[in-house]
């Protein structure tokens, strides 16, 4: 359970530190575009993205089981915050999430970090794909600019809203958010290793400024960002509140847990680490309760940020503190430039941000599969879209565990008897 900070200090030399400072704001830059659209998208404002990836970021660094992993607000909890705030209101997600970080602690505690093993990757593959749809379609309303109030939360009413608002299409809104997705494509492709997005988003934002265009942008929509951290406050508890919004925090700690070890898992296949999943897991319940108590976001390891860490050449967790306290800094000096970011330009993000939470390259895989798994990965994946997060984690484990204990038993699942 021991942080990997503490076995990195002893050996720490100027030129680590170097490596880790020139990644750690190269990985600021990526996250903050991030960071801000996640909150639009969860329903929330967008000063509490920061916030979140200030947070929750430096204490994932501060006390993880992971050398490079990257933490903050990630697209996994759009669905469940969205839901969260929509049926109990903001102070409901906070204690929520407060909630999920004293879950994680004890599930830390007791060294549950290493049964994530024991989720079936269907699972895991359908519930993200089921997420990654629902934010791509939450997002069309500000890509193309319409002029629909509200979407509804169901998927099948959004669609139809989104279809009954199409003459409302807004030229250059679309034109803005489309030539986003092309520069954050080509410059990702010419320059992994440096924060391309920032760029993109800040040539789409210039243009939209100094043509003034007719587009929506953080500041005429939320007003000015705040320059400096809200102050810490317990949220209100009582044994009701605790009641109702319990499932909600499971579903947070349960997503945090998940992610943030699969992360770790993703980094240590990248640099050649090996990350401490217990103490990981109670880093996640430390910053989730941090995060909390500032009015954040819940909080995990973010694969793309970490991915991005780990290119940029981050080798400690130094990098992620750096990280956490560059997005400080460019909260206090340069908030006002970050109220010019263009709505469409941040949904294009979140769209290719879906895309590749969806995976494509295991699409093949996945058709590939046996059988049961790619029944349970489609069933995870539509009860995502179409019913409840929680419904598709609770009947996508036990079915995935039933299948296990039945191929334990039967030496192929899916083989038959050939007919006599």
């Amino acid at each position: 359970m021991k942080p990997k900070l503490l076995s990195t200090l002893p050996t720490y030399t100027s030129a680590l530190f170097r490596a880790d400072l020139i990644a750690g704001v190269t990985v600021a830059m990526v996250a903050l575009p991030l960071s801000l659209a996640i909150a639009i998208a969860s329903g929330a404002d967008p000063a509490t993205g920061l916030t979140t990836a200030v947070v929750a970021g430096f204490i994932i660094s501060l006390l993880g089981g992971s050398r490079v992993q990257i933490g903050g607000p990630t697209g996994a909890f759009i669905v469940v915050v969205f839901g969260v705030i929509a049926e109990y209101g903001y102070d409901g997600l906070v204690l929520a999430t407060l909630m999920a970080g004293v879950i994680l602690l004890i599930a830390g505690y007791f060294k549950f970090g290493s049964l994530v093993r024991h989720i079936p990757e269907a699972v895991i593959d359908g519930f993200t794909i089921g997420i990654a749809i629902i934010i791509a379609t939450s997002q069309l309303k500000d890509l193309f600019g319409l002029t629909a109030e509200t979407l509804p939360a169901d998927f099948f009413e959004k669609i139809t809203a989104l279809w009954a608002a199409r003459a409302t299409v807004n030229p250059a809104a679309l034109s803005v958010g489309l030539i986003a997705m092309i520069l954050i494509i080509a410059l990702r492709r010419a320059a992994p290793r440096y924060p391309g997005l920032i760029l993109a988003l800040a040539i789409c934002s210039a243009a939209v400024a100094f043509l003034s265009l007719p587009v929506d942008t953080l500041y005429s929509r939320f007003g000015a960002l705040p320059d400096c951290l809200p102050l810490p406050r317990i949220p209100t508890i009582s044994p009701d509140r605790i009641t109702e919004l319990l499932p909600s925090a499971l579903v947070i700690a349960f997503l945090a847990g998940v992610e943030s070890l699969l992360s770790a898992t993703v980094a240590d296949r990248m640099s050649g680490g090996r990350y401490r999943p217990n103490a990981e897991v109670l880093a996640q319940g430390f910053a989730n309760i941090g995060s909390a108590l500032f009015g954040g976001l819940p909080a995990t390891g973010a694969i793309a940020r970490t991915a991005t860490n780990v290119q940029a050449g981050g080798k400690t967790p130094v990098a992620g503190l750096v990280h956490a306290m560059t997005l400080l800094l460019v909260m206090m000096v340069a908030a006002p430039l970050a109220g010019y970011f263009a709505l469409p330009a941040l949904s294009a993000l979140l769209i290719l941000t879906a895309w590749n939470m969806s995976e494509p390259h295991k699409w093949r895989q996945h058709l590939a599969a046996r059988r049961s798994d790619k029944l349970l990965l489609l069933l995870t994946m539509v009860l995502t879209v179409v019913a409840d997060l929680t419904v598709a984690i609770g009947v996508g484990v036990a079915l995935g565990l039933a299948i296990r204990l039945r191929r334990r038993n039967v030496p192929d699942a899916d083989w038959t008897p050939p007919e006599r």
